[in-house]
This record gives structure tokens, sequence and C-alpha cells, in this order.
């Protein structure tokens, strides 16, 4: 939101209390971590939370933890704890990068260097 001088607004609540005060989700989840959503009857989404929601219909195709907290205009530790709440719940599935030996997947490398080219 912006300010009549044309500066960001600061956000009507605090990010702790969206996450009831947890600053880390139950187990580690890496920035680059993708999510999708899972289907649900339209009468099960007046169960979930605003912040549930947005991230539910922003998953329909599948994002990254870090798209997520940046669309939402969260911090990425916020993100983290709600989208693992939410897997916690089966709501949304975890698709975990497989690294093998400590060493990075080339493919992911390849597509984080490919989207710094298009910037």
């Amino acid at each position: 939101m912006r300010g009549s001088d044309g500066t960001e607004d600061e956000p009507l609540f605090r990010p702790y209390a969206v996450t009831g005060g947890r600053s880390e989700p139950r187990y580690h989840m890496a920035m680059e971590t993708l999510v999708s959503s899972v289907t649900l009857m339209s009468d099960e989404y007046s169960l979930l939370t605003p912040e549930q929601e947005s991230i539910m219909m922003l998953c329909r195709s599948v994002r990254s933890v870090a798209e997520i907290s940046a669309l939402l205009r969260v911090p990425l530790g916020v993100a983290r704890v709600l989208i693992a709440d939410m897997a916690d719940e089966g709501l949304v599935r975890l698709h975990m990068p497989q690294l093998s030996q400590g060493q990075p997947d080339l493919n992911l490398l390849e597509r984080v260097l490919s989207g710094l080219r298009r910037l």
C-alpha cells in the first residue's frame, strides 16, 4: 500500500501476530522449496485464515517459498512458518530440493542463472 507521499505504508499487522509469535518453522525449509496447493472444496475455503487462503490461491501453480514471501509481502520467516503449518495440516505439498552429498543440483543452479539473466 502506498501512502499519500508515495512511500510504502507500514503493514496493518505485525508479522509475528500472524504466526502466533513463532519465528521458526517446525522443520527446516529452504527458500527454494517448491509449494503446491491441494484441491479443496469451495466450502472448505471459509475455514482458512486470509493468509492461508492467499497461499492456497498463489500455489495453484507451483511456487517457491521465496516467491510466496515476496508476493504476499511478508518476511521470509513468516512465510516459512505459515507454509510449514499448512503442510502439517495437509493443505499444501512441499517439494524439497534433493541435494546429493551436499552438492547443489546442477539443474537448479542453471534455472537460477537463467532467471538472473532475464532480470
